[in-house]
């Protein structure tokens, strides 16, 4: 099915003189004759280089009006800054045929007698999201085919001149001027295409035109233009809670920033379903607060103030009482409890839901906007110009059976290589700052520890409250945060250098490779230090007079310990830091665009002050790659909320409230703050969806070792059932201590000073299950050790098969492609096939009596004869 195209003022695909300016005026999308359309403006200046960039652009020009393109030079004196040049172009019929056969626009032949049925039992309850149908579906459905210049007579051509949208235009216009030369000679072929001319400054931009200003209604006042329906109705945050007006937006911008507003939009609905579980998870850990019997017994004078603890570094860290941890312990309780293991086990169901749901979403938006034959048709044939320019080698394509630029295999090995020992290199920075920054941990946490933990030290008040624990984890995770964004910074522009390298053949290779390439820095850039707080901190610390250190006991770094509460709460805070500041810089930097005043200076003039050209040429420009760069700063968060949700159960709702944000600043900023892009076709999210799927499936594995080894459930769950006496956690946290003689503690460990509440017959605590001193077996794991490491082994085997045996049953449940999208797929294809034989079968019909008319009719009689023939027939 095919929603037609519609043009620029009234949005169905009709135009008429009446919506057009008159000849001579600037504030127009046409030519000064108010006839021809403006599909492209480039824009330049001169300056001291002028010569050789004018033989360029004369003969770039030459060679686009010898294609058949009609061009018009504004003067720099009818600019406002008396200095830029413009050369709007108009792509006549002749050539938008030709290209729309070549590049096989689909374009429409016969009204749809497909029925759209619609379920409308609980339409109102949906009615308060609803925006007016004459912005949600503004055009009705035809069937389509490839666009074929010698059967121009077999599609609906109403008006050559509306017959291609404003996006198929500006798209095939586009197409032309990234493959002109502006080359003499055959010997300087790498001399094409507009992206070069603008990368060496002969031209200043260039860039299709809107059809109008966002904010203020088309000329006409019986219509209104389609950036002005979508400022009004989607990019202003009071719409918030409205649908995304998609059909439009495709209609506009093209169908790959629809697929990409459609992907987001289905994603923030999938997230409320998230975000209130994980409420619920939350508001069950804040209920069952003074049900908590560990954290009773941590903050009890008489069992935690008297339980004296070990030292946790060396030297600077003095002994200290366990109940100073009662705080922190009360807060690990809040994402660490029983309703924890059930959000992780939902998350797990609910990524595959989200998946599977998403490609039955993506396969009706294919069939609903034409482009379930698109991949095959168009994007393999769509060669890059750099390739074509790079690539001097030819070879024949046994397809085609035509000649063809190709990559050598010897040069494309050492191109790869190259690109993975860089890919290797940045990484291996990226793991060395994070050793840096469990560096800084180690030893800074000595520092804090004899600062807030020193009871002689008058800040009792901020020690209550203040860890050093928690103290090392904000400062490392904000310095963590700083390096990320620095990395991030850097490697973005050595992706593209390396990519670029690599000379891939079309661009939806290229974008592939280099989702592939970013997804991995940003995968260990962002989580690596979650994975370190998650899943090393206080697994390898050894125990007192044999502790175990980062680079060997002579750099006296010794390895964290966990708090008594579990390192659980220290998870969160770090995913909380770096997700929560990624976010927010994100938006500040969406938001607050460099150059806003210049895009919006145009509103405070008179409308006469400035042209429709010049109104667009202030605005930034929309790169390529920049849907790539809203992809991945959604799949990073994707992962946040999978990967470690079982530590904080509230990072959904996080993510809602902040693409709730996103999809409207980003249609801010496509309506107001960008040039209009050139329109895309995609028929789905790409490469993006493979990982995805990886990520949806590390998440089970990752969620479950949290639960197992980062969290305390799985040894409070075999203490309650095995080690209990009544069934109940009193006498938890003294079974879960260790004992030490503060005697043998050597004095490389012991601190410096101490207060003087004990004396070297006293036992010191620490956090294991090891044999007391005088024991047999002295210092070593008890069996208790070994039940809770068999249940926590047995928890990860149980907890992933049972996530991954429900993920898989609701993916083989839910068909990727809805039945009635099939059965409407065939039947279209089945009655395309059916009017296309019928169409050529009169047609010979028509050159059969041809042949027997001894007086041939006038031009104008014979078409309508042929025409009236035709549309019989069909």
């Amino acid at each position: 099915v095919y929603s037609f195209f519609a043009d620029e003022n009234n949005g169905n695909g009709l135009s008429s003189m009446s919506d057009r300016t008159l000849p001579g005026e600037v504030h127009t999308v046409f030519f000064r004759d108010g006839l021809r359309r403006i599909d492209f403006v480039l824009s330049y200046v001169d300056d001291k280089d002028g010569e050789k960039k004018q033989e360029r652009r004369r003969e770039f020009e030459a060679n686009l009006e010898k294609i058949g393109l009609e061009l018009e030079t504004e003067d720099k004196s009818e600019s406002k800054d008396q200095k830029t040049y413009f050369l709007k172009v108009h792509a006549p019929w002749e050539v938008l045929a030709k290209y729309a056969d070549i590049l096989k626009v689909k374009v429409p032949f016969k009204d749809s007698d497909i029925p759209h049925g619609r379920d409308a039992a609980f339409d109102w309850l949906s009615f308060p999201f609803r925006l007016p149908d004459n912005i949600m579906h503004p055009v009705p459905d035809y069937f389509t085919y490839p666009f074929n210049k010698d059967k121009a007579d077999f599609f609906l051509i109403q008006d050559k001149d509306t017959f291609f949208s404003p996006s198929t235009r500006n798209r095939i216009v586009y197409y032309i001027l990234s493959r002109c030369p502006y080359y003499k000679e055959i010997k300087d072929k790498d001399k094409t295409g507009i992206k070069r001319l603008l990368s060496n400054g002969t031209y200043t931009a260039a860039f299709p035109l809107h059809d109008c200003r966002y904010w203020k209604r088309g000329r006409n006042p019986d219509c209104e233009s389609e950036r002005y329906n979508l400022y009004r109705n989607w990019a202003r945050f009071l719409s918030f809670y409205k649908e995304q007006p998609l059909n439009l937006i495709r209609s506009y911008y093209g169908e790959k920033t629809g697929i990409y507003f459609a992907w987001l939009g289905f994603y923030t609905e999938m997230l409320f379903f998230a975000a209130v579980m994980g409420v619920i998870c939350f508001v069950y850990g804040l209920l069952s607060y003074d049900d908590n019997i560990t954290s009773k017994e941590i903050c009890d004078p008489n069992i935690g103030g008297s339980i004296l603890m070990c030292p946790l570094c060396d030297k600077k860290c003095p002994f200290w009482k366990l109940n100073s941890t009662c705080l922190s312990s009360w807060q690990s309780h809040l994402f660490d409890n029983e309703g924890t293991v059930f959000f992780a086990i939902f998350m797990g169901i609910w990524v595959t839901l989200f998946l599977e749901f998403w490609k039955r979403r993506q396969a009706r938006l294919e069939y609903e906007w034409d482009l379930v034959d698109f991949e095959e048709e168009q994007q393999q044939l769509q060669t890059r110009p750099e390739f074509e320019i790079q690539c001097t080698g030819r070879r024949l394509n046994k397809i085609t059976q035509e000649m063809e630029p190709y990559l050598p295999l010897t040069t494309k090995c050492a191109r790869f290589c190259l690109s993975g020992a860089t890919v290797l290199f940045w990484m291996s920075l990226i793991v060395a700052c994070i050793i840096g920054v469990i560096a800084y941990r180690l030893a800074v946490y000595a520092a804090f520890a004899s600062i807030i933990k020193d009871p002689m030290r008058k800040i009792q008040f901020v020690g209550r409250f203040i860890t050093p624990q928690l103290a090392t984890s904000v400062t490392a995770s904000c310095i963590n945060f700083v390096i990320i964004m620095i990395l991030n910074f850097l490697y973005e522009r050595v992706a593209v250098w390396i990519t670029d390298m690599e000379i891939p053949k079309t661009h939806l290779e290229y974008e592939n490779r280099l989702t592939t390439k970013m997804f991995l820095f940003q995968f260990v850039n962002y989580y690596s230090s979650c994975f370190y707080v998650a899943f090393f901190k206080g697994k390898f610390v050894g125990y007192p007079g044999h502790y175990t250190y980062m680079f060997g006991r002579s750099s006296k770094l010794r390895n964290e310990e966990c708090d008594p509460g579990g390192c659980l709460i220290e998870l969160t805070t770090q995913l909380v830091i770096v997700m929560a500041g990624k976010q927010m810089c994100g938006n500040i930097q969406e938001a607050l665009l460099p150059n806003w005043w210049n895009s919006r200076k145009t509103r405070r003039h008179p409308e006469t002050h400035y042209s429709r050209w010049e109104q667009d040429h202030v605005l930034l420009n929309f790169s390529q790659l920049g849907l790539f760069y809203e992809y991945l700063e959604m799949v990073i968060q994707f992962g946040f909320i999978t990967l470690f949700v079982a530590s904080f159960p509230l990072a959904p709702l996080l993510a809602l409230f902040n693409n709730i944000l996103e999809i409207r600043v980003d249609a801010w900023k496509f309506t107001t703050q960008f040039k209009r892009p050139v329109a895309t076709k995609a028929r789905n999210i790409g490469s993006w969806q493979e990982i995805l799927n990886a990520v949806a499936i590390l998440s089970v594995v990752t969620n479950a070792f949290i639960m197992a080894f980062t969290s305390d459930m799985i040894p409070r769950m075999v203490y309650l059932y095995a080690y209990s006496g009544e069934a109940s956690m009193r006498g938890y946290i003294n079974n879960s201590l260790s004992v030490y003689q503060v005697s043998e503690i050597p004095d490389s460990n012991m601190p410096d000073e101490h207060s003087g509440w004990f004396d070297n017959s006293t036992n010191c605590r620490y956090r294991d299950y090891r044999y007391p001193p005088g024991h047999e077996k002295e210092y070593t794991h008890t069996m208790q050790f070994w039940h809770i490491l068999a249940a926590k082994m047995a928890f990860i085997i149980i907890m992933e098969h049972v996530v991954f045996v429900v993920k898989f049953f609701v993916a083989w449940m839910i068909p990727d492609v809805p039945s009635d999208v099939k059965a409407r797929i065939k039947r279209e294809r089945y009655l395309v096939q059916e009017y296309l034989h019928n169409y050529e079968v009169e047609r010979l019909k028509l050159q059969l009596s041809a042949s027997f008319i001894t007086e041939p009719p006038s031009e104008m009689s014979s078409s309508m004869d042929k025409h009236e023939i035709l549309s019989e027939g069909l």
